[in-house]
This record gives C-alpha cells, structure tokens and sequence, in this order.
C-alpha cells in the first residue's frame, strides 16, 4: 500500500468545527478521540489496556506514549494551534505507540520501527511520520541569545540557558567558537528565533 493511499481509520476531523471549541472542550474532544483510536487498537490486540491521558507534556513534544505512568501526554500549547494535525495524527501516533509496546515482542521493538509503522499505516491509515512539522516558538521559547565569532545566532531555552550557566559548555556548529552569553530576548526577537 503506498503513502498516497491511505484512508484513515478514524474519521477526518474538522477544521472549523475544532477551531470553535474552548479549552475544556478541546480537551475533552481530544479524550474521546483517544478513546476511539484505543477502540480501533483493541481489534487488533483485545487485551490492550486503557491508557491514561494526561495534558502535562512541555516544550517541543506534541505527545508522547509514557509507559511508566500508564498512559498518554499531550502538549496543550501546540494542541492549541494545531488542533487537526493533532485529531489526524498526533493522536494516532501515540496510541500506535502504546499498541506495539503492549504486544508480545512489543518492548523489544525500536520506537519507530516496522511494528510501530505498519500499526500507522495499516491500523490508522495514516503515513507514519517519526517527527511533526509544527511551529514550537510558543511551546518551547528560546529567549536566551548566545553569541560566537561568526553571525550565526544562538537562542537557548531557559532549560540550556540554565545548563550553561552551571557549567556546561557549547560551541557554535558553523566556526566552533564557544557560545557566550549576550543577552535576553524582547518578545518579538523570541518568536523569530530559529529552532
């Protein structure tokens, strides 16, 4: 089956119709396509365990499958502004995740490898893309800039920003300068910062 022709198992969401819901509802939205694509899973493996869900995931992560607390977690800044991709495929993705890992060899397999690719394609119908494309200023700001010999501009989250300051070191890719200290970004520096 090639890419161009998958038909996704769960319905296409709607655009208009998730741009007009609030927070709450969003969520709870979100929740209940969780469950359907838990559903879906559970044809394939009836014994899969109902995960939880949680809306506590930070930074540049859309979701993430969190085997040790038995469930899913969502990125809420980025659910916000990219509400379909979410519905179409985060979702999917997730739960593809935490099918592969509870079949029998599931633990053994690779993340994104052949098991978890062909639960996308063929359970959810949908092309099994290892990373996003979205637009993470808002959910992972870097407002610490760092400067070296060449132009090549260097923002830090507050994370690297802290990490740097206790001592750990880092150079620029392009001249191999150690990265330096500059100064913190106003707001509209923040939003353009490379990723």
């Amino acid at each position: 089956m090639s890419f161009s022709a998958l038909i996704p198992a769960l319905p296409t969401s709607d655009a208009a119709e998730l741009e007009a819901l609030d927070e709450t509802a969003l969520r709870n939205c979100l929740m209940a396509r969780v469950e359907a694509a838990w559903r879906l899973a559970r044809e394939v493996h009836p014994e899969l365990p109902r995960p939880h869900v949680w809306f506590d995931l930070r930074g540049r992560s859309a979701g993430q499958a969190h085997y040790g607390r038995g469930g899913l977690r969502f990125n809420t800044v980025l659910l916000a502004d990219n509400r379909r991709v979410f519905f179409d495929e985060i979702v999917a993705h997730e739960m593809a995740h935490w099918l592969v890992f509870h079949l029998k060899e599931g633990r053994r397999a690779r993340p994104h490898g052949r098991e978890w690719q062909r639960v996308m394609r063929d359970l959810f119908g949908v092309a099994p893309n290892v990373t996003h494309r979205l637009d993470v200023s808002q959910a992972s700001p870097q407002p610490y800039l760092y400067r070296c010999h060449c132009d090549t501009r260097h923002a830090f989250t507050s994370r690297r920003h802290a990490m740097a300051r206790r001592g750990s070191r880092y150079a620029c890719r392009r001249c191999g300068a150690p990265l330096v200290f500059d100064r913190r970004a106003d707001a509209a520096e923040t939003a353009s910062a490379p990723g």
